[in-house]
């Protein structure tokens, strides 16, 4: 646990074209260009680091006084690196990730599904056959592919009729897995999660791996030697011309635009000119997932130290159901809450103090009432962050890969490109899906 689904096929090719952004193939400049990007995540950093190794004069503009974008590791505990948004490389093989990883040096510590333990309402370990609840959720979504129409995940069960036929407890199961495979992955409402496209992500296959010394190791690698200009909102965005909310006019030939969807959506930065329709119906269509986190610090490992993931089927579903421990890869007295989706966007209302104290009842629940209060504990609220409004994106019912392709590329003759997770077919809502993303709107450029 979490037990991932099986993921039906995803459309013909993407896994390759990822692959070959990753060849090294020699690039191809006709000349010098000035090139500005927008955002300094790891998509604006790769298109960067890519255009400006090919000899570009390359300005990447980043509201945030930091890099990274998403890419956030807290250094508020010294001796403890702290990912408050992105963590892990999800599979090391083929993944770009994991080669800017062996680049930047970064030390690399294996997290595995395996090493999980579920609990109770009770807190008591439990050991259900989950076999039977992936069978209905399955099922429900098998179903679902033969409607004339796209419902969303929650409607697809509730019709199916394993659903109708199972008991109280198994419908408990059901729920657990819905939360801890698809709300979490894609911090997306069940409610609101498509039937027919949202599992559509593709995978690379291998380990999932954490960075002891945080994943800004890679975001810092990326960023060595660019032109980088911080605490800049753009305002307005130009053929050959970007201008900042200080007035600041900077020309361009090109402009890249990486900033993440919910920014977007949010209308701050303005077009001089009308967005390709099928671009802009994409920007609507698509949603924002909403993934939270809740670091933990006590002053001695107090649960078991032989487990990655913990699982809890607590009184309210959804709500601190998932759990990693960092005692068994890190020897680190340390537990990350996450929250997803609505119990997200709730638990996101409270404040600091309130949230750690949700956590502890949720721990004390779990592993009783002796169980530690923490010393000192990180929240995020990616929500309410108003440089992202948003974890990543997810496809709500009635969005196909076909919108993601629409976001991406090229408008008005080349002058200006989008990239970033919510632009990749294949990868959306992941760290490798911005950097692909990113790398071959870089090349497009390149070769245009």
């Amino acid at each position: 646990m979490p037990l991932y689904l099986t993921r039906r096929p995803l459309l013909a090719g993407l896994a390759v074209t990822a692959t070959l952004a990753m060849t090294g193939q020699p690039l191809r400049a006709t000349g010098p260009r000035r090139i500005v990007v927008i955002g300094a995540g790891l998509a604006g950093l790769a298109a960067a680091r890519t255009l400006t190794d090919a000899g570009h004069a390359v300005t990447v503009i980043e509201a945030r006084p930091r890099i990274g974008g998403r890419i956030h590791t807290s250094r508020l505990w010294p001796d403890l690196p702290m990912d408050l948004g992105a963590s892990w490389i999800h599979g090391q093989k083929g993944n770009p990730l994991t080669t800017l990883a062996k680049a930047a040096g970064a030390k690399l510590v294996q997290t595995s599904y395996a090493a999980a333990l579920l609990l109770g309402p009770d807190g008591a370990e439990i050991d259900p056959d989950l076999k039977e609840a992936e069978t209905i959720l399955t099922h429900a979504l098998q179903a679902a592919d033969r409607m004339e129409a796209d419902v969303s995940v929650l409607q697809a069960l509730h019709a199916s009729t394993g659903w109708r036929q199972a008991n109280p407890a198994q419908r408990r199961l059901v729920m657990y897995l819905i939360n801890s495979t698809l709300e979490q992955e894609y911090g997306s409402p069940a409610h609101q999660l498509s039937a027919w496209y949202g599992q559509e992500a593709a995978e690379f296959i291998g380990a999932d791996v954490l960075f002891p010394g945080g994943f800004d190791q890679i975001t810092t690698h990326l960023a060595r030697g660019l032109g980088i200009r911080l605490s800049a909102q753009v305002a307005h965005i130009a053929p050959g011309e970007v201008r900042l909310a200080d007035g600041t006019r900077i020309t361009a030939d090109h402009v890249i635009c990486t900033v993440p969807l919910g920014v977007l959506q949010s209308g701050k930065i303005g077009f001089a000119e009308a967005l390709e329709p099928a671009r802009q119906a994409a920007i609507t269509g698509l949603r924002m997932g909403l993934l939270n986190k809740c670091w933990l610090r006590f002053d001695r490992v107090a649960w078991p130290d032989d487990v990655d993931w913990i699982g809890w089927l607590g009184p309210k579903p959804g709500y601190w159901g998932e759990w990693v421990s960092l005692a068994r890869g890190l020897g680190a007295p340390v537990l990350l809450g996450f929250n997803a989706a609505d119990a997200a966007a709730e638990v996101e209302a409270l404040s600091d103090r309130d949230t750690a104290a949700a956590a502890h009842d949720a721990l004390r629940a779990m592993f009783g009432s002796r169980f530690p209060a923490p010393i000192a504990s990180q929240v995020t609220r990616w929500g309410q962050d108003p440089f992202s409004l948003g974890s990543y994106s997810f496809n709500a019912v009635g969005t196909s890969p076909a919108r993601r392709q629409a976001l991406a590329g090229a408008e008005w003759d080349g002058a200006l490109w989008f990239a970033g997770e919510a632009t990749s077919p294949g990868y959306f809502g992941t760290a490798h899906g911005a950097v692909l993303s990113g790398q071959s709107v870089a090349q497009d450029i390149l070769d245009a």
